[in-house]
This record gives C-alpha cells, sequence and structure tokens, in this order.
C-alpha cells in the first residue's frame, strides 16, 4: 500500500509501469535531494510524465499527467560527485489528487490504482498476450528473445509497454488503461499500427522505372 504523500520526480520521455525495473541517473540538486531524503525513508519514487510545454517552466513545477507509477529504489550507486545511479522496481500506480507547496522537490497526495484482471479474463489476457507474441515473433527471430516465455502475463505485458519503442504520450495511455486486459489489447492495437506503417512506408522493388 502507498503512503498518501510520496515525492515525485517529472520526466519528459519516462514512463514507469508496476513490476518493470528502470535505470535513472540523478544528477540535479533537487533530485539528489529527493533521492536521500528517500533513502533514508521508505524508498519510494513516484514516476510522472510531464506534459508537452514542459520546457517554458521546467526549473518550477510544469504541469505533469496526473497518473503515474512508483517504484521503490531496488539498487543505488552514489557517485563521488553526489550523483546517484538508481533503479527502480515499479510497484503501484496512483493518481494524484493534489501537490504539496514548496519543497525543494515536489511531493503530491496520491490515491493507489489498481491494474484489476479477474479469473473471467484471465482466458481473454492469454489470447491476447498469444497476439502479442505473434506480432513480435519477426522482430526476435535470430536474436535471444528479450521477454522469456515464462514471464507472468501482468510483467509481460508492462514490461512491453515499457521497453518497446513508442512515443512517451503513447506509453502514457497505455499506463492509464483502466486493466491490464485494457492495456493488452491497446498494445497489440499500437504494434499493429507500426507495423502497418511499416509496410506502407517501405519501398516496393517491384515498381516501374521512369527513363
Amino acid at each position: 500500500m502507498l503512503p498518501s504523500i510520496i515525492p515525485v520526480f517529472p520526466l519528459p520521455n519516462v514512463v514507469l509501469f508496476p513490476g518493470v525495473f528502470l535505470p535513472l541517473h540523478i544528477f540535479e540538486p533537487r533530485y539528489r535531494a529527493m533521492v536521500a531524503d528517500t533513502l533514508n525513508g521508505d524508498r519510494l519514487i513516484g514516476m510522472a510524465l510531464l506534459r508537452p510545454g514542459w520546457e517554458q517552466t521546467y526549473d518550477g513545477r510544469p504541469q505533469i499527467y496526473p497518473v503515474g507509477c512508483a517504484g521503490l529504489i531496488s539498487h543505488v550507486d552514489k557517485l563521488t560527485d553526489g550523483r546517484y545511479n538508481i533503479v527502480l522496481h515499479g510497484l503501484q500506480k496512483f493518481r494524484i489528487t493534489c501537490e504539496e507547496p514548496g519543497g525543494e522537490y515536489r511531493r503530491a497526495h496520491v490515491d493507489p490504482v489498481v491494474d484489476d484482471v479477474d479469473l473471467d479474463h484471465r482466458t481473454l489476457l492469454r489470447a491476447e498476450r498469444r497476439k502479442l507474441e505473434a506480432l513480435l515473433l519477426p522482430t526476435l527471430q535470430g536474436q535471444d528473445a528479450p521477454l522469456p516465455a515464462s514471464l507472468p502475463d501482468d510483467t509481460f505485458v508492462n514490461a512491453l509497454s515499457q521497453y518497446l519503442d513508442f512515443a512517451p504520450i503513447e506509453k502514457q495511455a497505455l499506463l492509464e488503461q483502466p486493466s491490464l486486459l485494457d492495456r493488452c489489447k491497446a498494445l497489440v492495437e499500437l504494434i499493429e499500427i507500426q507495423n502497418l506503417s511499416a509496410r506502407v512506408s517501405t519501398p516496393s522493388s517491384g515498381g516501374s522505372r521512369a527513363h
């Protein structure tokens, strides 16, 4: 269970998902302070995606999407100059209700959000997972598969959502899906769109030539 107030680390291009690991390099003074405080407490950090236009007010409090994911610092390496290399392990989705005023870094009141998958949906989820595996198979031929088949369905779907090459706003949309089944279906749609776009943009080798 998440505490009611957590530190929030907003970034323009990173979305964390439950059950997935995220390496981060911490160099800004305010976020060094955040990590130091967190290491002396519950080691939890909430990741949130910055909304478009964040560049104008980055040093202040640019707007962020209200749904994020809290992660536990599972590994930390403090460098001699005060920077940190850390690894977050995604734990729990949350929705921000309000932010604390002031402070060196951002802290928010949050409500936990659960990705429910009831027993009736497990069979549907497994069918959608098979669609994902079939869609990804051509890109994995001749390579070591990054996601073994033994992974649980939730870890499999969330890891693909985080690691595949989607735009940050697309990953945010995946995170905000109301259930794991919905996320898996949306992931299938995104990959199908990507595959279609790749086929359309690839020139045909059999066309006529102008003279």
